[in-house]
């Protein structure tokens, strides 16, 4: 947009009155050294520059933040107190800070604008600083509305003040701060803008607040029921309940909701006006439950958000189990990615008869997390055993059986080191040969087991390996599980299924991040009266990134293809001066995440989407339950929505899901058909799916979970699973039809091992299902690069594309949450059987998994988000150098779109070619 470049402020004023039939503006102007604050909640965030320059934005200039500590700037003293922005490199008297203001503001209000500027690299005298609003109109230009200036001398800071209000509102409305000459730097301690009604100075409830102020109205009840209402129950206030049994906890009163005849009903508040767009809110509450017989219940904060086309959306908060004995504090976040034009919070949830009690509210702006700090590892060493006299050359000491059971010591186990354990350890000595037999069990958790409380450390991954084994004559496969205590909490370090007399490897991972007051491990599983035997134990600490190192070779062989470029039309004698720059705009490498509908009304949700991946995936919007939530009334809007803003940036699609096999998934309405008319609906999702969306989805997820569920397969047979996958190849031939599935990568789920996974998928195919691909869904917790790439390995056997579909990792720590991150997205580069990466998100409060995402709530990126750009940019290939004698230019570099640069003694010439995949060099002729 064209902006006005006069710096006379009286050649501008004209331009400002010629928009006043719009908006209407007070100006005051003063010089006071040392501005105090105003009435009303600041809408502006990070107003004092404490986050630097967060939420800010620089007009096409340079800026920086002075911190407390630093002292004088430019010759300006100043309280050692406060920050203030430096605004620098400034061309044009218009460019300097400015922040987008739109959700916050509304029409009819008046508001009051405070600053605290000044200047340096001023010669002499005194120069003019402006506020101004910047309004921009879909259907007509963009107007610019003044709200004050203040003259201001290079050795002082100066208070700029005025007012405005709007009488309709633009499209988007920019605050920023201008004025002075080009060359002059603009110095900002702190800017206000606060709210008023616009016949006092109280603060309106219309005004949005980004402050630590509580949003909710009468919170405590102190004003009776005032501002609250029952969500189709009725309400009630008392000092106590329940024969004085009941009473509350902080304050004089608390609220009940009561004659409940739905889950959903509550109590409520309207906070409508009260939050904003793109801002992390948290909720704290104080509830219990109390009557109809229930001890505990879910209490659920829920959020509900009508659009201005009237659409509706229901957030969850937070979620609980309270119970009839005690108070309990609910804790959660929100943030709203669009416009509303009605909020409500809400607390529903126990069954209908069941009172929820709230004694508190509060509902703030959250504050921002601090970022982590690398974990204090020191003196490990990594790949040494915590597991006391696993050799069993002691006997039993050290262990202890865990019930009633036996444990003995015998011989005859394998002597090697099982595969996964090896791949880690390298070579390894030879193992004793002994074992533990475990007799007299007579519970499924009996076996052998250890306290290594003293030997774990916190946030170090740890590796766990053994071989287990049963004894024969027991009735069917039995699961064994290296399972581990942590402080009363079941701890998953590997599974494996045992059917036969024979030794079987069992791997897998844990870590911890709080400190705990009891560790134990020990191995379980089989049914009461199977004996178990157990060999070889080893749980050791993994130097995940002395295997990058592998990593990152195998991946340049496998996605790197060598280039020849060779140049004609040039003097022999120009090759050492003729100089070539090659530079990879794009890697071709899939590597996609998942967004939901209301992600896309965010614009910084966009910009990293569309900047950062080349693949998309619904999280919800495609799935049965979602286009068709009640019999024949569909909703395909949502999916139409994302894949048009898909199109648009060129991003590819994924399909999840036709059908989910998973039960509690299903639809009532699906439930309650008879077969005929079930298999009738299977029929329609079909057509109705796949004829709209024809040649738009490269690959569909054709029922989900099947190694988890079997809802379809149980009420209409095995050969519907085939029958799905063989009239979705026919209804979009185009389309690559996948099996998709968790835990197949981890060695925690026998459900779904790979060997499983291929039987599974080998009887489809046998049936005449044209699978495509594996999928491999990938929530996984502190993964151990050989356990992965062993399970890719099985896969891969099968000579089908295997893709990490929902990737995503969680921890505590940002530093280990990218050290997973990276683990996952390099065993999967350096894997010549996978083909495509999803992620299952990225942005915080919009994940399944808490402690997974990349980016914080409100867009700043963390350090596993670091780590995720930083390995982006390693998967892009640059070279430069000189012609050779023989006329070439040779690299080897990334499958992908190439931009290559020829400097030759008399000209410059661009190219752009794409390096596919390919096992000869590509030879690219150049005509200079």
């Amino acid at each position: 947009m064209k902006r006005f470049s006069a710096c006379c402020f009286t050649s501008r004023i004209s331009k400002f009155h010629s928009h006043r039939k719009h908006n209407q503006s007070q100006i005051m102007a003063g010089n006071i050294s040392d501005p105090s604050g105003s009435k009303g909640a600041n809408i502006l965030l990070n107003h004092d520059f404490s986050s630097g320059l967060s939420s800010w934005h620089l007009n096409s200039c340079s800026g920086y933040v002075i911190s407390a500590e630093t002292g004088a700037q430019g010759g300006i003293s100043r309280e050692l107190s406060a920050n203030y922005a430096v605004i620098t490199d400034r061309k044009e008297c218009w460019q300097g800070l400015e922040q987008d203001i739109t959700d916050r503001i509304s029409t009819g209000y008046t508001y009051t604008v405070l600053a605290c500027v000044g200047v340096s690299s001023l010669s002499q005298g005194s120069s003019d600083v402006l506020a101004t609003l910047k309004l921009e109109y879909h259907d007509s230009a963009t107007s610019y509305l003044f709200i004050g200036r203040t003259s201001v001398n290079k050795d002082s800071w100066q208070k700029l003040e005025g007012t405005f209000s709007l009488s309709t509102m633009p499209d988007r409305v920019v605050f920023y701060l201008e004025g002075p000459a080009p060359g002059v730097d603009l110095l900002i301690r702190s800017v206000e803008i606060n709210c008023s009604t616009p016949n006092n100075n109280t603060t309106s409830t219309a005004c949005v607040s980004a402050g630590d102020d509580n949003i909710i109205i009468n919170p405590q009840f102190d004003d009776g029921l005032n501002n609250w209402s029952g969500r189709g129950c009725k309400i009630m206030l008392h000092d106590s309940m329940n024969d004085g049994k009941i009473v509350p906890k902080s304050g004089k009163f608390f609220a009940s909701a009561t004659e409940r005849t739905q889950n959903w009903n509550g109590i409520q508040q309207d906070i409508t006006g009260r939050v904003q767009r793109k801002l992390a809110y948290e909720v704290t509450a104080s509830v219990r439950i109390f009557g109809n017989n229930v001890s505990t219940a879910d209490v659920r904060a829920t959020l509900w958000v009508q659009a201005p086309d009237l659409k509706e959306q229901y957030i969850g908060i937070a979620n609980l189990q309270a119970t009839d004995k005690d108070w309990v504090t609910m804790q959660g976040k929100f943030l709203l990615n669009g416009s509303p034009s009605k909020v409500v919070l809400y607390l529903e949830g126990p069954p209908p008869g069941t009172d929820i009690l709230l004694n508190n509210l509060v509902l703030k702006h959250a504050a921002k997390t601090p970022p982590s700090s690398p974990p204090d590892v020191k003196n490990v060493t990594f790949g040494v055993n915590i597991i006391e006299n696993s050799t069993l050359a002691d006997g039993t000491n050290g262990w202890f059986p865990l019930g009633n059971c036996t444990l003995s010591v015998k011989t005859g186990s394998p002597h090697i080191v099982p595969p996964m354990a090896r791949d880690s350890l390298g070579p390894s000595e030879l193992l004793s040969g002994r074992y533990i037999l475990v007799t007299n069990r007579t519970q499924t958790w009996m076996g052998p087991a250890q306290i290594i409380t003293d030997k774990v450390k916190l946030f170090l991954t740890y590796q766990v390996s053994a071989w287990v084994r049963i004894v024969s004559g027991s009735s069917g496969p039995q699961n064994v599980n290296v399972a581990l205590g942590v402080d009363n909490e079941w701890v998953n370090g590997g599974q494996t299924e045992v059917s036969d007399n024979t030794w079987h490897e069992i791997g897998g991972s844990f870590r911890i991040e709080k400190q705990p007051s009891k560790v134990m491990v020990y191995v379980q599983g089989p049914a009461s009266g199977v004996d178990l035997m157990v060999a070889g134990l080893q749980i050791f600490p993994v130097d995940r990134h002395a295997r990058l190192r592998y990593l990152k070779i195998q991946t340049n062989k496998i996605r790197k293809r060598d280039v020849i470029l060779k140049f004609s039309g040039l003097d022999s004698g120009s090759y050492a001066n003729t100089s070539v720059q090659v530079r990879q705009t794009q890697n071709d490498f899939p590597i996609g995440t998942c967004i939901s509908r209301s992600n896309i009304d965010n614009e910084d949700f966009v910009d990293f989407m569309v900047k950062h991946f080349n693949w998309a995936v619904f999280g919800n919007e495609l799935k049965w339950y979602w286009t068709e939530p009640q019999q024949g009334n569909f909703n395909y809007k949502d999916a139409d929505d994302l894949l048009s803003l898909c199109q648009k940036h060129n991003i590819q699609t994924r399909g999840h899901c036709i059908f989910w096999d998973v039960d509690g998934v299903v639809q009532q309405w699906i439930k309650s058909l008879n077969n005929n008319d079930l298999m009738t609906a299977i029929q329609n999702r079909l057509n109705g799916l796949l004829t709209r969306y024809k040649g738009k989805f490269n690959h569909y997820d054709v029922n989900n979970e099947m190694l988890h569920g079997s809802f379809f397969q149980d009420r209409l047979g095995k050969d519907i699973r085939a029958n799905m996958f063989k009239t979705a190849n026919q209804l979009d031939p185009s389309a690559t039809l996948f099996v998709n599935d968790y835990h197949v990568e981890d060695g925690c789920d026998t459900r779904s091992c790979p060997d499983k996974y291929i039987h599974h998928i080998l009887d489809l195919q046998e049936q005449g299902a044209p699978v495509g691909g594996i999928g491999i869904q990938g929530h996984i917790d502190s993964p151990i690069g050989p356990i992965v790439s062993s399970s890719l390995d099985k896969l891969g056997i099968l000579g089908l594309p295997i893709w990490f579909t929902e990737l995503d990792v969680s921890s505590i720590n940002e530093y280990v949450r990218a050290d997973d991150l990276e683990v996952m997205l390099r065993e999967a580069m350096a894997h010549p059987a996978v083909e495509g990466i999803m992620l299952w998100g990225f942005w915080e409060l919009f994940m399944s998994r808490d402690n997974a995402h990349l980016v914080n709530a409100e867009g700043d990126i963390n350090e596993a988000g670091k780590r995720f750009l930083a390995l982006k940019q390693e998967w892009l290939s640059h070279s430069r150098g000189h012609v050779d004698e023989q006329g070439q230019y040779n690299f080897r570099g990334f499958h992908g779109t190439y931009n290559v640069q020829v400097v030759t003694p008399s000209k410059k010439i661009s190219k752009t070619f794409v390096l596919d995949k390919g096992d000869t060099p590509l030879v690219l002729s150049i005509d200079l």
